[in-house]
């Protein structure tokens, strides 16, 4: 290809993007707003007015290229690859915007209304007949059909959890864990407005044993009983910073035991473990390090809720 021909087939196919960038999303917007007013019904009128105009258009935009591309040297032929440009470049746009719905990064607006162009540009191109163009088409393609799938979703995954790590640390203060009795584990943690509960429970699915615990803000200047309590409870202050709650039922009791601790109220409770068995637990309590709250998100052992 000569030199004239390089410059010819540049302008053609930056004709081309600069006609798709502009047109296509007007299109689509006019679309959008259109359905959003009448319904998909009213979607008919504007794609049978459109998408004519713009297969139009790139027919013009198509002159400038008779020399170097066979099928733009006559008007019939050039009509005809407007057509096949603009259906292979529409399709690469509807993938740009299943990726784009699926949290894939694709820059600013500006920058989004610029792509829309490319995958037209990328069709004509493949009808250059030269092989170097060829190949920055194939290669342009290859490169956007990885980030879409691959690179872009990655780094979309990351970011989410990226906010999701941000939004359930918010109240960090409140987020403490224990070592697990033996044979217990952690079996669930929520993560709530002003509270974080983890509940464990036997390693062996037949074995019955519980362990629940509550950390919340203080929910009164001191700890104390409630001036009512239900029937079969009992409540004492066991220390300025302690309280013990026992419920009983039948066949069965449930031992709870509150503690202050800095600016969080905590309260573990069991059905199968005693009090020196929870007083212990309490004693083994410190705060969630990152690295522990990572785990949980991996494992999917965590609940965030409103």
């Amino acid at each position: 290809m000569t030199s004239d021909g390089r410059a010819l087939t540049a302008l053609h196919l930056f004709l081309v993007w600069a006609l798709t960038a502009a047109a296509v999303p007007v299109l689509g917007f006019v679309l959008f707003a259109s359905a959003w007013k009448g319904g998909a019904g009213a979607m008919g009128p504007v794609l049978a007015l459109g998408v004519p105009l713009t297969v139009v258009a790139l027919t013009v935009a198509a002159l400038p290229a008779r020399t170097v591309v066979p099928l733009c040297e006559s008007p019939w032929r050039r009509l005809g690859w407007a057509v096949a440009v603009f259906g292979l470049g529409t399709l690469g746009v509807v993938a740009g915007l299943v990726a784009y719905g699926a949290d894939v990064d694709l820059g600013s607006a500006g920058t989004r209304i610029a792509l829309v162009g490319v995958p037209y540009a990328v069709a004509a191109a493949f009808f250059v007949p030269s092989r170097w163009v060829r190949l920055g088409a194939v290669a342009v393609l290859a490169a956007g059909v990885a980030y879409g799938s691959l690179i872009g979703p990655a780094h979309a995954q990351q970011r989410r959890h990226e906010a999701d790590f941000t939004r359930y640390r918010e109240h960090a203060e409140l987020q403490y864990l224990g070592t697990p009795p033996p044979d217990m584990e952690l079996s669930r943690a929520e993560i709530g407005p002003a509270y974080f509960s983890v509940a464990y429970r036997p390693v062996r699915q037949d074995e019955r044993a519980s362990l629940d615990l509550v950390v919340r803000p203080p929910l009164t200047p001191t700890l104390q009983c409630p001036a009512v309590l239900p029937k079969g409870t009992t409540c004492k202050v066991t220390a300025p910073d302690n309280l013990r709650t026992l419920t009983t039922f039948p066949g069965g009791h449930t031992t709870t035991l509150t503690r202050r601790h800095k600016n969080a109220e905590i309260e573990v409770s069991s059905q199968t473990l005693d009090e020196a068995g929870l007083r212990s637990f309490l004693d083994s309590l410190h705060p969630l390090s990152d690295e522990e709250f990572e785990t949980l998100m991996r494992e999917k052992e965590i609940d965030y809720r409103l």
